[in-house]
C-alpha cells in the first residue's frame, strides 16, 4: 500500500469514528495538507491538491507563477528555471510542480495530521453547543463512566462525544452510585472550558423533578399543565405546584394519575422522596394556603411590602404545617417566594388577632375551582374581560381578594367593585364557600 494509500485509509477510520462525511473528511484532509505544504514551503504557498479514495491517492501540485525576480520562493519561480523545464514558458505563466507524497516526511504528516484533529474537535464543539443550547431543563440519558473525586462522569446513550457531569453538589447522597450503571439526569447548564463545552448535570436540582413529570404527563408534554413552581430539599420531600390551561382538566389529578401510578412512577425514580401536588394560584393568599398542604390552614394575611405571610391553623395543624425540622413551612415559603410565618389559632388570639374562631376550611370546596367567571350570572362580559386581563379566571381566584383589589384594575369602577363583593358574599354564604383545601383533592399528596 503507497504513503497516500495509508494515509487515506487511516483518515478514513477517523471520519468513521468520528461521524464525519466524505465530503468534510477531503475538506479536512486537503485543508491538512496543505498546512502541510506552508509549513515546508512557506504561509503563500499555491497548491492543487485531488483526492481519489477509489484509487487510494492523493494528487499534489504546486503552482508557482514564473518571473524575473523571486521574491517569495513558496509561490513563485524565475524564467530560467521554469525554462529548464520548459523553453514555452514565459514570464507570468503558471508552472505546475507535482509533489510526491512521500517527500512530506513524518513531520508534514503530524502537522496535517494534527490540523485535522483540531479541525474534528472544532466541529464537535460546535455540534455539542448546538444540540444541548436550548435543552437546560430536558432529561438525559447516559451510563456512569467513571467517579473521581466525588465527580460522576457520565456518557451519554445519543451524544458519546459529549463531556457530561454530575458534580457532588448535584447528586442525591442517598443514593448509591456505581460505575457501568445507567442513570438518568436533568441538563441543569452548559459550562466553556479550555477542553471545549462541558454538560453540566444534576439528579438533586428540582429541575429533574419536573422533567420526571414532563416525561410521565403526557397533559405536561402537550403544554395542557403546566408546572409552575418547585422546591426541593434532595432525598427527602419535593413540592410542585401546577396549573391547567383547560378547565376540563385537573392538573393535580393529571400529575398523580390513575390510582397513583405516574406520581408512583416519579417517586421510585427518586428513590422514595415524598412529592407534594398543589394547585397554583395567582394570589399569594391563597397559594400560600395551598402551599402548606398537607395541613389545612383557617386564615392567612399578607404584607406586599415584605412578602410576607401569616398563616393561622389550628392546634391539632400546627406539627402538620410545620413538618419536620421546618421542612413543610420551609418548601412552602420557597415555592411560593414569600416567608410564611405560622400560627396556631390560641397563638393568634393571644398576640391580638382580629377574628375570634378560625374553623378549618370545608371538606367539600371543589365545586368552586371549575367555575369559571362568564358562568357566574350577574357578572358582565366587560367585567369579566378584565378580570381575565388580570390573570383571573375563575370564582376562586377572586375569592379572597378586597374592593380595593378590584379597584386596581383598569375598567373596575367604585360601583363595579361593590357589585362583584355583593356577587362573592352570595355566592360563598352558608356551605358554599368557594376556598379550596391545599390538602383535599385539589392538592394531592404522594407519599413514599
Amino acid at each position: 500500500m503507497s504513503g497516500s494509500a495509508e494515509i487515506l485509509a487511516a483518515f478514513r477510520e477517523l471520519s468513521n469514528a468520528k461521524q464525519i462525511d466524505r465530503a468534510e473528511l477531503h475538506a479536512l484532509l486537503t485543508d491538512g495538507i496543505h498546512a502541510a505544504l506552508a509549513k515546508k514551503h512557506g504561509p503563500n504557498v499555491q497548491a492543487d491538491i485531488s483526492i481519489d479514495e477509489g484509487r487510494g491517492e492523493i494528487r499534489i501540485v504546486l503552482l508557482k507563477t514564473v518571473v524575473e525576480k523571486v521574491e517569495d520562493a513558496g509561490r513563485e519561480i524565475t524564467l530560467e528555471e521554469a525554462q529548464f523545464e520548459d523553453p514555452e514558458f514565459a514570464v507570468g505563466d503558471i508552472m505546475e510542480e507535482p509533489v510526491e507524497f512521500a517527500e512530506f516526511g513524518r513531520s508534514a504528516v503530524q502537522a496535517a495530521k494534527q490540523r485535522i484533529i483540531q479541525r474534528v474537535r472544532e466541529g464537535e464543539r460546535t455540534k455539542i453547543r448546538d444540540e444541548f443550547s436550548g435543552r437546560v431543563g430536558d432529561l438525559l440519558s447516559g451510563e456512569i463512566q467513571q467517579i473521581e473525586r466525588g465527580k460522576i462522569v457520565v456518557m451519554l446513550n445519543k451524544f458519546r462525544e459529549a463531556e457530561a457531569i454530575i458534580p457532588y453538589r448535584e447528586q442525591n447522597h442517598r443514593e448509591d452510585y456505581k460505575q457501568g450503571e445507567p442513570l438518568r439526569s436533568v441538563l441543569k447548564k452548559i459550562e466553556e472550558t479550555p477542553k471545549g463545552p462541558r454538560l453540566v448535570l444534576s439528579r438533586a436540582d428540582p429541575m429533574f423533578v419536573q422533567a420526571l413529570f414532563k416525561l410521565e404527563v403526557p397533559e405536561i408534554q402537550q403544554g395542557i399543565v403546566e408546572i409552575k413552581a418547585s422546591s426541593r430539599e434532595c432525598g427527602s420531600r419535593t413540592k410542585i405546584a401546577v396549573v391547567s390551561k383547560d378547565d376540563a382538566i385537573d392538573p393535580v389529578g393529571a400529575c398523580v394519575g390513575l390510582k397513583g401510578a405516574r406520581v408512583q412512577a416519579v417517586v421510585q425514580e427518586l428513590g422514595g422522596e415524598r412529592i407534594d401536588i398543589v394547585p397554583w394560584s395567582p394570589d399569594p393568599e391563597r397559594f400560600a394556603k395551598l402551599a402548606l398542604a398537607p395541613a389545612k390552614v383557617a386564615r392567612v394575611f399578607s404584607d406586599a411590602a415584605t412578602k410576607t405571610i401569616q398563616a393561622v391553623v389550628d392546634e391539632d395543624q400546627l406539627s402538620l404545617a410545620i413538618g419536620r425540622n421546618g421542612q413543610n413551612v420551609r418548601l412552602a415559603s420557597e415555592i411560593t417566594g414569600w416567608k410564611i410565618d405560622l400560627y396556631s389559632s390560641r397563638e393568634w388570639l393571644e398576640r391580638g388577632g382580629d377574628m375570634p374562631l378560625f374553623q378549618p376550611l370545608p371538606e367539600d370546596e371543589d365545586a368552586a375551582a371549575d367555575v369559571h367567571l362568564s358562568a357566574i350570572e350577574g357578572l358582565p362580559p366587560a367585567t369579566v374581560a378584565v378580570l381575565e386581563a388580570g390573570g383571573f379566571r375563575t370564582l376562586n381566584d377572586i375569592i379572597d381578594l378586597e374592593r380595593d383589589d378590584f379597584l386596581r384594575l383598569p375598567g373596575i369602577a367604585p360601583e363595579e367593585a361593590d357589585r362583584i363583593i355583593a356577587l362573592i358574599n352570595e355566592l360563598t354564604t352558608d356551605d358554599n364557600s368557594g376556598e379550596q383545601a391545599a390538602g383535599d383533592a385539589g392538592a394531592e399528596t404522594a407519599d413514599a
